[in-house]
């Protein structure tokens, strides 16, 4: 009787633990099999005790950059619950940090692009208000080279009159706000060019009130450019752009149906 009950509960262990492993919320190996995920986990995240991958976080990418200097990238984690902040990065970056997006009143999925430097793992990583995180991952192929590459602005005299300036549009009944800042964004990487980035950039109601907000690193390409997503009925019919840079110059925009500017 003893081993008929000892081996029930073997069969209902190894039962849970087979369940455990096609549950996409279970802790599993890197799909991306990196060598630098564990180094950056703890960098980037606090090595958090309660860490995931999941397919949930979508991360679409190109499967090869065509251009090093502007890759574009969708991240989707619309289908996680209660996320407080996705942090985007780069395993194999000389920079990895990418960039830190709050949503608050907009929904968790971001349009951007940014830089590549080498073949690479692409990581969103999705805290939760509750403290779980949810890692996505795509692998972008890619030459080289784009954030040791000095920006296309000072080719052009008067870069430094339109540094800052905003050009974008809403599509408040699809609840979508798309921006584009004009700014070099230097990694500090290119010889003699030091570190020029834009850091704090935000979504504000006309009040005041905080829809979303970017903390931008190095690799966002230069004129970041970004796609917002809101819930239906949830974006103003205008919204401002603030922020700053890392030498202290200041980001004013505002945005309303129309074309680009």
């Amino acid at each position: 009787m003893f081993f008929r009950t000892a081996f029930a509960a073997i069969l209902a262990v190894a039962g849970t633990a087979a369940l455990a492993l096609d549950d996409p919320q279970t802790p599993l190996q890197d799909p991306m099999e990196s060598g630098m995920w564990d180094y950056h986990q703890k960098g980037l995240l606090g090595d958090p005790a309660d860490i995931r991958f999941d397919d949930r976080v979508v991360v679409r990418g190109p499967v090869s950059a065509e251009d090093s200097l502007n890759v574009p990238l969708l991240v989707d984690a619309t289908a996680i619950p209660e996320v407080k902040r996705i942090v985007v990065s780069a395993d194999y970056g000389p920079i990895p940090h990418i960039l830190t997006y709050y949503p608050q009143q907009a929904q968790a999925k971001l349009a951007l692009r940014f830089k590549i430097d080498q073949a690479t793992a692409i990581r969103a990583s999705v805290e939760t208000k509750s403290g779980q995180w949810f890692v996505g991952s795509a692998y972008i192929d890619a030459a080289g080279g784009g954030c040791t590459a000095p920006a296309h602005a000072y080719a052009s005299d008067d870069w430094e009159e339109k540094l800052g300036e905003v050009h974008g549009r809403l599509w408040a009944a699809a609840g979508r706000a798309r921006l584009v800042v004009d700014h070099p964004m230097d990694t500090g990487l290119a010889d003699g060019i030091p570190v020029f980035i834009i850091e704090d950039l935000a979504l504000q109601a006309e009040d005041g009130t905080a829809l979303a907000r970017l903390e931008l690193r190095e690799p966002v390409n230069e004129d970041p450019a970004f796609t917002f997503y809101f819930a239906e009925g949830a974006l103003p019919a205008s919204v401002k752009v603030v922020g700053r840079d890392n030498n202290g110059n200041k980001i004013r925009g505002l945005l309303s149906e129309g074309e680009l500017n």
